[in-house]
């Protein structure tokens, strides 16, 4: 299982055009984006290539595990026209993953408590040294060296779902602030070696409040902004602010890669208006992340 594929924590909103911000977005942005993170076609990414899309999403591995996907693979997307994000996360880590052993076994303790709707997952110390010196750093050389335009940092959410009892009084505030200079220490590895390099968190977009946030990050992805997986509108009032905290982000000069999870074609169409109207990058698939869905129009 990969976690992404399965994340409930992003926001929502039936929010209305009557009832939306008064600043007109930029320009619209159909079929700007694809993302996959399993089940490639003969376990290659020739297909995406052939998409519409502007950005694309992958796993940093074909197989989720040891088989990484390497330079004249990502080369080709790249000739292709695309921007390529190498996904990985920061906040947790799953016991697939050929890194969790050393993780597991490191003497900082960095595993805390299991994502419970997700059996093997862990949430991590994501500030210790050394999570950054056994999983994120490596992971970001892998990245660079296979030529990825950037990196899409999954669960950045970490800081609010780990078991408070288990981190030594630390409270949710300075857990954010913890997260955000990670996040902001991934941006400056990453330009230091590819000043080109772009960083997009995938949700917490209220993380742009803590200083630093911004001006680390070129985007953000956001999951189920307008419909929750699957067909399931969205109605919870955290959606709105989740809605309200990523068009902050847009209008400080952000791109948006927002990912809804609806198969009815009514609701696709809905999203993908909705993208036209906020200037988001849109993509409406299914929650496994799986295969290629028709682009929005």
């Amino acid at each position: 299982m990969l976690s992404a594929l399965f994340l409930g924590a992003a926001g929502c909103t039936a929010t209305t055009p009557e009832n939306r911000n008064s600043a007109e977005p930029p320009g619209p942005a159909d079929g700007g984006l694809v993302y996959q993170l399993q089940n490639y076609s003969d376990g290659r990414l020739d297909t995406l290539a052939g998409t519409s899309s502007r950005f694309v999403v992958v796993d940093l591995a074909r197989d989720a595990g040891h088989s990484y996907f390497g330079p004249d693979e990502i080369g080709r997307l790249r000739a292709a026209g695309k921007t390529v994000l190498a996904y990985f996360e920061i906040g947790s880590i799953e016991s697939f993953r050929p890194d969790f052993g050393a993780v597991a076994a490191d003497r900082a303790g960095l595993l805390l408590n299991e994502w419970t709707s997700w059996p093997g997952e862990h949430f991590v110390r994501y500030w210790e040294p050394s999570w950054w010196n056994l999983a994120v750093r490596p992971r970001l050389d892998r990245a660079l060296a296979a030529g990825f335009d950037g990196v899409y940092l999954d669960t950045p959410l970490a800081y609010e779902e780990i078991d408070l009892d288990l981190v030594g009084g630390l409270q949710r505030p300075e857990l954010g602030r913890r997260m955000v200079d990670l996040i902001a220490r991934i941006s400056e590895y990453g330009k230091r070696a590819n000043p080109a390099f772009r960083v997009f968190p995938q949700n917490s977009p209220e993380l742009h409040e803590y200083p630093g946030y911004l001006a680390a990050v070129d985007g953000i992805g956001v999951e189920e902004l307008f419909f929750q997986a699957t067909d399931k509108p969205c109605s919870a009032d955290y959606c709105g602010t989740n809605l309200a905290a990523t068009r902050a982000l847009r209008e400080a000069g952000k791109t948006v890669l927002a990912v809804d999870y609806a198969t009815d074609p009514q609701n696709v169409a809905t999203a993908c208006r909705r993208y036209r109207e906020e200037g988001f990058e849109g993509y409406v698939t299914v929650r496994a992340l799986d295969r290629i869905s028709t682009p929005c129009r």
